[in-house]
């Protein structure tokens, strides 16, 4: 896969990583933000990621602590 297509695939999981974390569906979100991270570690899904963790961290703390 080419640089370029590596960055629109990673922009494709972005959004789709948007969807998921719109939807509520919080482990698949991390899975496409991570997957784009993957292919563009400039992506800003690597942003998106690390609020999504540090959300999940605040609120989700039994998710840590079985």
């Amino acid at each position: 896969m080419s640089t370029e297509e590596s960055k629109e695939r990673a922009q494709q999981l972005y959004i789709q990583g948007n969807t998921f974390r719109k939807q509520q569906q919080w482990a698949e979100a991390l899975n496409a933000y991570e997957a784009a991270t993957a292919l563009d570690p400039e992506s800003p899904a690597a942003t998106a990621r690390q609020m999504l963790m540090n959300i999940m961290e605040y609120y989700c703390k039994e998710y840590y602590n079985p």
